[in-house]
């Protein structure tokens, strides 16, 4: 089973993933955290993730740098958002994800695009969703724990700007399958989102055996 989990970020779409995850014992790929990844090696080169040609070459970033918590940082994700845009970085990646999703006994993926570009086949397809107050602060908390000096404001303006880039790219946009179900965490806990998609897969998985 594939299950698809899209949408902006600090929705709570990688938590949800993680969990879903666990629940059906499945690999999880955060496929947001190679872009992350491109974004901080193209800066630390002394690249511009503005240029394609810079930001196609941080592709081959070097594997341990996915457990580097740099990557997590604000900073980076502006930087993901960046070189996210040239349809040659999301060519590079797409088939390290493809591989991925098409591993024996299925995978959960979060991103924004794995419902629509990565795993259109997906038998489940989630979009989550949240207001840019609600995940502002969400990640103004986390921020805050990691002991770094943020402002609300800016991590608000940055999310906006985020999603702004990410629905107006001109390949793989930020938008729900037509298919998916759509999962607005704003006022939920953690574990009532979770419980919620949870619930939605299931309907899914149903849907799906009821039309065999």
């Amino acid at each position: 089973m594939i299950i698809a989990v899209d949408g902006p970020t600090a929705s709570g779409k990688g938590t949800i993933a993680a969990a879903l995850a666990r629940h059906y014992a499945l690999p999880h790929l955060d496929t947001g955290l190679l872009y992350r990844a491109v974004g901080y090696q193209c800066a630390a080169s002394g690249g511009d993730p503005d240029r394609v040609d810079d930001a196609v070459l941080a592709c081959g970033f070097p594997d341990a740098l996915l457990a580097d918590p740099e990557l997590r940082n604000e900073a980076t994700g502006g930087l993901a958002s960046r070189v996210s845009v040239h349809p040659a970085v999301r060519q590079c990646l797409f088939q390290r994800q493809r591989v991925f999703a098409l591993q024996p006994g299925g995978a959960v993926l979060d991103g924004r695009d794995i419902g629509t570009v990565i795993a259109p086949e997906a038998e489940a397809k989630l979009f989550v969703i949240a207001s840019v107050e609600a995940r502002a602060r969400r990640r103004f908390a986390e921020m805050q724990e990691q002991g770094r000096d943020v402002s609300m404001a800016d991590i608000a303006a940055e999310l906006a700007a985020r999603d702004e880039r990410d629905r107006k790219r001109a390949e793989a946009p930020l938008v729900a399958a037509p298919d998916a179900v759509l999962l607005d965490t704003s006022e939920l806990s953690r574990d009532a989102a979770i419980a919620a998609a949870i619930a939605m897969v299931e309907a899914a998985r149903k849907g799906r055996t009821d039309r065999l």
